[in-house]
């Protein structure tokens, strides 16, 4: 774990550029209408079915995660996911008043997305928050088993992405598939156990 501790300011600056970031990368796979791992994935997936936009579906799937996170992490780490998971679901559902790109090549969109939400999820995870979700859990397992929380994010997001096989099409999941592996090496590569640690703010 860093002994280094980030001042207010610094969290803050970081939890609106961390959460900018993801959006964008959201924003990326949502227009290509590709899929991700964890609750991302599953929100952009169940967008498509029913009457919600992503950003509620988003704040609403991570609910059960804020609660663990606020019982198993401490309250100010909870607080923290809480503001930056709904400053996701916002800025991604409003995104579409301020950009819009005439054309889409998915395989981009699938690696631009990936590479934007891993780097925004990063910079959260090195000022002690997350976006909720899974992020939760393998933070705490990093912090409490000393495991690597890029290498357990993959693992969780692919098996989802399978989970998905039977709705989409190949093309489409495989494609995912591709955007979720450069978004977890983003965090295997740079968020690595004893470096940072999600219980390192726990008053």
């Amino acid at each position: 774990m860093s002994g280094y501790h980030h001042s207010l300011k610094e969290n803050i600056i970081a939890i609106l550029t961390g959460t900018f970031i993801v959006s964008q990368g959201v924003f990326f796979l949502q227009q290509a209408d590709l899929l991700t791992g964890g609750t991302t994935g599953l929100a952009l997936l169940l967008s498509q079915f029913v009457d919600l936009t992503f950003g509620q579906l988003y704040f609403l799937l991570n609910t059960p995660f804020y609660l663990m996170a606020w019982f198993r992490m401490g309250k100010r780490f909870a607080v923290t996911s809480i503001i930056s998971g709904g400053m996701v679901s916002i800025i991604t559902d409003n995104l579409y008043r301020v950009l819009e790109i005439s054309r889409l090549e998915p395989l981009y969109c699938a690696v631009i997305g990936g590479l934007l939400m891993g780097l925004g999820m990063l910079i959260l995870f090195r000022h002690q928050t997350s976006l909720g979700g899974f992020n939760v859990l393998v933070l705490f397992l990093q912090d409490k088993f000393g495991l690597s929380a890029g290498k357990l994010q993959m693992g969780i997001d692919i098996s989802i992405l399978i989970a998905s096989f039977f709705l989409v099409s190949p093309e489409t999941l495989g494609l995912s598939i591709i955007g979720a592996i450069m978004l977890n090496l983003v965090l295997a590569m740079n968020h690595k156990p004893g470096r940072y640690s999600g219980q390192a703010i726990t008053s």
